[in-house]
C-alpha cells in the first residue's frame, strides 16, 4: 500500500476518517490551556481536520501552523477557521517540510506512517525543532502491525526510539482519552536534547 498525498486524499472525499473524533482531544486541549506564550511558533504536520489549530486560534495562538499531503482537509480547516491565513496551511510532504518551530503537535500522525519511516520521522523532527523545542501529543500503544494505517507501538520502542535525541519528560498512558481510546493512548513531551 503506497501511503502517498492520493491515497489520503482518497480517504478524505470517501469520509473515511475513522481517527477524526470531530474535536480536540482532551489531553492536547489540557496540554494546550496551560501554555503562557502564544508567541511561540507551532507545527502540527499530519494535521487533518485540524481540531488543535482551530482550538489554538481560538485561543489567541496566532503563529500556527499545519502541514497535511492531502488538499481535502486543508480546505476544510479554511471554511471553519476565518481567522486563518492561507500560509498557515501548508500541502506538502512532512519530510520534504522545512522550518524551525517552538512546538509540534502530534495527533495521530505517526501512526499513519509505515514503521519504516520511524527513525526518519524522529531526525525530522529534531530539524524542525528550535533549541529545547518541544514535541508533545499523543502515540498509540498497541503491538506493532505491519498491516495500517494505524500502525502500534509501545512505551518501550518509542522511548528507545526518541532517546538519543530527545530527553523523555513525559511518555505515560493518557489518563483522559475518549473512551473509545482509552489504555491505547500515550501522552508524550520530548524536549529536544
Amino acid at each position: 500500500m503506497n501511503l502517498n498525498s492520493d491515497y489520503w486524499e482518497q480517504r478524505y472525499q470517501n469520509n473515511d476518517t475513522t481517527w477524526d473524533i470531530g474535536t480536540i482531544s482532551t489531553p492536547l486541549k489540557e496540554y494546550i490551556d496551560q501554555l503562557k506564550d502564544k508567541s511561540i511558533k507551532i507545527l502540527i504536520p499530519g494535521a487533518g481536520n485540524g481540531y488543535e489549530f482551530e482550538y489554538l486560534i481560538s485561543k489567541g495562538f496566532n503563529n500556527v501552523f499545519v502541514l497535511d499531503f492531502a488538499q481535502a482537509p486543508l480546505d476544510s480547516i479554511s471554511k471553519r477557521v476565518s481567522e486563518c491565513n492561507t500560509n498557515q496551511l501548508i500541502k506538502s510532504d512532512f519530510f520534504e517540510h522545512s522550518g524551525n518551530y517552538d512546538l509540534i503537535i502530534e495527533q495521530t500522525f505517526f501512526c499513519a506512517i509505515k514503521p519504516a519511516l520511524r527513525t526518519a520521522y524522529v531526525h525530522k523532527m529534531e530539524s524542525l525543532l528550535n533549541q529545547n523545542g518541544k514535541i508533545i501529543g499523543l502515540l498509540l500503544q498497541f503491538p506493532l502491525t505491519e498491516i495500517g494505517p494505524p500502525f502500534g507501538g509501545s512505551k518501550e520502542e518509542y522511548s528507545s526510539l526518541f532517546q538519543n535525541s530527545f530527553k523523555i519528560k513525559t511518555l505515560e498512558t493518557a489518563y483522559n482519552s475518549i473512551k473509545p481510546r482509552e489504555g491505547k493512548e500515550l501522552f508524550f513531551i520530548f524536549t529536544k536534547k
